[in-house]
């Protein structure tokens, strides 16, 4: 067992850059390096892709992008690597990257997990309903995956695999796998495992946890060379964060937290395969520059389910563009964007095409989209304003006809009308479909060089709930205050979970804490984010990095792709709440912690 190991993030997602993993192999004195490719949509793409060209479906930009110029040196250091790149297709990512092996003359020893694509067993999902409407399963699905836990790399890595693909696991699986193996950590090792899925969290979406989007974005030193994450682990799950050396980026207790805490619903109740995680009591805690200690997570036994993703063909859709110039320019953007929707309903009625599924009209510029009535009534005067205009329709000749008749507002629309982004033509929408399905009824290999064998979970008898937690007693400040904006006190971060928009907001320090559990209550946040949000909004507290996290339901109008909104993923949420107004005892609006 090595006292220590590295595990560097190389990337959060399909598409990010390259400059990651090169960084981290030449300059990170990394053991292992973990790359993250797969989100819902991703693999909608790469089941159409395959079924187009059976070699294809998976990220290719792994076998370009990474192993291609970076093999050589990866084997001379010794470095193991982990992802997820498999997509829809895992063998056929790893017959390339074999291929490219032995044409530079590389031994490389190949694993391969497979068994999450339920696509070809769809007796499997019979019956199945999702998991948050309760609606039954569509009859034409594009896409099934089982989101497989870390034992399955484990195995591999332990049968001396150099490099492991798998297709769809949960995010923090690809280094949680890594550390099973490295601390010969067991099913029932419960606090080790939780600690080690925060590990994953942590790294799976690269530079976001090193001041990627952090909201106090003016500290972020060499954006453009921003370093990727490092975790130096230790047997017993705590770790070290930071990047390497001479990069750009920072690593603080705030940053971190942002990161941990995103897209995380309960954070006393977290589901994986593997665990169920408790990290209200993570402790981070600055030991160096840009070194930032993590310890404390807890663990109990994990469900007998895996959540299962699936994806289904509803529609079509498409979006455009135009820039609209000049006094009055929100009245005549408004104007436009109705003339156009109702020109081409009227071609829709010529042609017995019915109407459209759903509209939606963004006025960029305006703040009325995403801050409601809360928009600065100066800003409605502004003379520069990008009109978006996204619809949704059953058939694809009526999205076609919106991209064609959006250029002629070049000529008939109003006065200073330019900037039009182009014909668009109808993309196909995609809905996420979620459900769980019993591990004892899926068939999970691992394949090693040809060499396959079975994995079996394992299952527990009875799964602890998640330990009760009192509510924090809230200090109530006496005297007078000072009125001052959320982002004082707090730092924020927002995300999605399908239609849910998951937001953390987090004390800049603990004598904060009480402000955010008096007045950021969940009737606060509601009437505040009541022009985005139809559904509840539960709070939950995670006193250990002086937090709250706030599930926001039916959120972002069907989430992903198949939302019509400029912000499907929830990334502006944790902004626009940042601006609420909040009432801070003046003994501690002087105090240095105070944002300006």
């Amino acid at each position: 067992m090595k006292e220590r190991v590295r595990i560097g993030g190389g990337g959060g997602f399909w598409g990010d850059s390259a400059r990651g993993p090169e960084q981290l192999i030449k300059h990170g004195a990394i053991d292992y390096l973990v790359l993250d490719y797969l989100a819902e949509l991703t693999l909608s793409i790469m089941a159409k892709q395959r079924q187009r060209n059976d070699k294809a479906g998976y990220a290719t930009d792994f076998v370009v992008d990474v192993m291609a110029p970076l093999m050589m040196e990866i084997k001379r250091k010794g470095i193991r690597v982990v992802a997820n790149a498999g997509g829809m297709n895992a063998q056929a990512c790893a017959a390339a990257v074999r291929h490219l092996a032995m044409e530079k003359g590389i031994e490389l020893k190949i694993g391969v997990v497979e068994g999450d694509d339920l696509i070809c067993q769809p007796e499997l999902l019979k019956g199945a309903n999702e998991m948050y409407t309760g609606l039954p399963l569509p009859d034409q699905i594009t896409s099934a995956n089982a989101y497989l836990g870390a034992f399955p790399i484990a195995a591999a890595l332990a049968r001396g695999a150099d490099v492991v693909i798998t297709g769809r696991c949960v995010d923090s699986a690809l280094a949680l796998g890594v550390l099973i193996h490295e601390f010969n950590w067991k099913e029932h090792d419960f606090d080790q495992l939780a600690a080690g899925s925060v590990v994953g969290h942590i790294l799976e979406c690269g530079t976001q946890t090193t001041g990627g989007l952090y909201t106090d974005w003016r500290l972020i030193p060499g954006r453009e060379d921003v370093g990727y994450p490092i975790a130096d682990v230790s047997p017993d799950g705590s770790f070290v964060l930071t990047k390497p050396e001479g990069t750009g980026g920072l690593v603080t207790p705030l940053i971190v937290a942002e990161q941990m805490l995103y897209e995380v619903q309960d954070p006393g109740n977290y589901l994986l395969p593997d665990v169920t995680c408790d990290i209200r009591d993570v402790r981070l805690r600055q030991v160096g520059p840009n070194q930032v200690s993590v310890s404390g997570a807890k663990g109990t036994a994990p469900g007998d389910c895996y959540k299962t993703s699936i994806t289904y063909e509803d529609g079509y859709r498409a979006s455009a563009t135009l820039t609209i110039v000049g006094r009055d320019a929100v009245e005549r953007a408004e104007h436009i964007g109705h003339a156009l929707l109702e020109r081409t309903r009227q071609i829709f009625r010529e042609r017995n095409l019915g109407d459209y599924e759903e509209t939606h009209i963004d006025l960029l510029g305006s703040e009325r989209s995403l801050y409601g009535a809360t928009a600065q009534a100066a800003i409605q005067k502004t003379r520069e304003i990008v009109l978006r205009i996204a619809v949704r329709h059953k058939d694809e000749a009526a999205v076609n006809i919106f991209g064609r008749e959006i250029a002629p507002f070049g000529t008939s629309g109003t006065p200073g009308t330019t900037g039009f982004s182009g014909r668009q033509k109808a993309q196909k929408v995609y809905r996420l479909f979620s459900t769980l399905l019993s591990k004892d009824r899926l068939s999970v290999t691992v394949d090693v060089d040809g060499e396959r064998q079975n994995f079996a979970p394992a299952m527990f008898s009875q799964r602890p709930t998640a330990s009760a937690r009192a509510e924090t007693r809230i200090t109530h400040y006496r005297g007078p205050t000072v009125r001052m904006p959320l982002s004082s006190v707090a730092v924020a971060r927002s995300g999605d979970k399908g239609d849910t928009c998951c937001l953390a907001v987090i004390a800049r320090c603990p004598d904060f804490f009480p402000i955010l559990l008096e007045q950021v209550t969940p009737q606060r946040v509601a009437d505040h984010l009541a022009h985005l949000v139809a559904g509840p909004i539960e709070r939950y507290e995670v006193p250990g990095t002086s937090a709250l996290n706030f599930m926001l339901f039916q959120a972002l109008g069907g989430g992903g792709a198949g939302s019509l909104r400029n912000d499907p993923l929830g990334k502006a949420f944790a902004q626009i709440l940042l601006d609420l107004e909040i009432d801070v005892p003046a003994a501690l609006s002087k105090r240095p912690e105070i944002a300006a």
